[in-house]
């Protein structure tokens, strides 16, 4: 296994993992989105290759410098994804990428190393507590849509 941050040849198969964690926008704003993540100097994205050479997990980190609950100080790096192929779980790529996290965190001056997940993930959720997050805080939002008045 070999953790390597994403260049230009490998950029494609980066999109290819990333629509499997994130497969209802469409392609052309899936390239956007990480083109944005590739050229920020606050981001960057990692891949995951097995032996062969082929890619099989990606993981996104930033520094968010906005409000991250329960955080003591900015900026904090922040797992924006992390995803492993379904024949490739449970044997310890996920805990490699963290741990690869909390040391890019630690070389970026951070105390600390944040993450999300849906509600309903449950398995994101068993993941994140057996790696050593600890939850903060749970989160509804809510929408209204706005009618002028007449």
């Amino acid at each position: 296994m070999n953790i390597i941050k994403v260049t230009q040849e490998s950029f494609n198969e980066w999109l290819d993992l990333a629509l499997k964690l994130w497969p209802h926008g469409s392609i052309e704003e899936m390239r956007a989105s990480l083109m944005n993540i590739f050229h920020s100097p606050r981001e960057a994205g990692f891949l995951v290759r097995d032996e062969s050479g082929k890619a099989i997990a990606f993981m996104n980190l930033s520094l968010r410098y906005e409000y991250v609950p329960d955080a003591t100080q900015s900026p904090v790096a922040y797992v924006e994804g992390i995803y492993v192929d379904d024949e490739y779980r449970h044997q310890g790529i996920g805990t490699a990428l963290i741990r690869y996290a909390e040391r890019w965190a630690l070389e970026q001056g951070c105390v600390e190393l944040a993450s999300d997940a849906l509600i309903e993930n449950t398995v994101s959720y068993q993941f994140h507590t057996h790696i050593g997050f600890r939850e903060v805080e749970r989160v509804v939002f809510f929408i209204k849509p706005l009618v002028a008045p007449d």
